[in-house]
């Protein structure tokens, strides 16, 4: 698996000269929460578990800065859903339903 590497807003993994997977995120600053808006994985990547490393370090992230996470990305409010261990950085505004 390549390395996922960390962009302005955004963990990618790169390979042959283009991102073969990427999640994007942003700062909602009056209510300090990541918003995760969209996951992509290409071709290549599918079901070797990018997706999921990607998630992950989102959660990463939000861990080591005291934040929570809004998931509007469906694949994120998955991955959400999927592993409770994620509960303790996910927003109140999260829905887990």
């Amino acid at each position: 698996m390549e390395l996922i590497e960390q962009g302005e807003g955004r963990f990618y993994i790169a390979g042959d000269g283009k991102d073969l997977a990427e999640i994007t995120y942003r700062l909602e600053e009056a209510t300090g929460t990541l918003v995760i808006d969209h996951t992509y994985v290409s071709e290549d990547l599918r079901g070797q578990g990018a997706g999921e490393k990607l998630v992950r370090a989102v959660v990463d992230k939000a861990r080591e800065e005291n934040l929570k996470i809004v998931p509007v990305c469906s694949y994120a409010a998955h991955q959400f859903k999927k592993h409770e261990e994620y509960s303790d950085v996910l927003s109140g505004d999260g829905n887990r339903s």
